[in-house]
């Protein structure tokens, strides 16, 4: 009744905060493991993993703004 709107909440932002991070850790993770792999099956694993590495920074990131959008979307009413 105090006439605050549902972006306003402290916990909502907190959760918000750690799925961006969790998300962009997995993935940096995930592209680390597949350029790991691949520089074992390909050789110059050193080239493959910096590879994985850059490639799942970008996917991390486009997801976050994904997730970031769609939460704003939702807000907006």
């Amino acid at each position: 009744m105090n006439g605050k709107g549902n972006g306003d909440n402290p916990l909502k932002a907190a959760a918000l905060l750690g799925a961006l991070g969790l998300d962009v850790g997995i993935c940096i993770f995930i592209g680390y493991w597949l350029g790991s792999m691949a520089g074992e099956r390909f050789g110059d694993a050193k080239a493959w993993t910096v590879g994985g590495l850059l490639l799942g920074l970008a996917v991390g990131i486009i997801t976050a703004i994904m997730i970031v959008k769609k939460v704003l979307e939702d807000s907006d009413g």
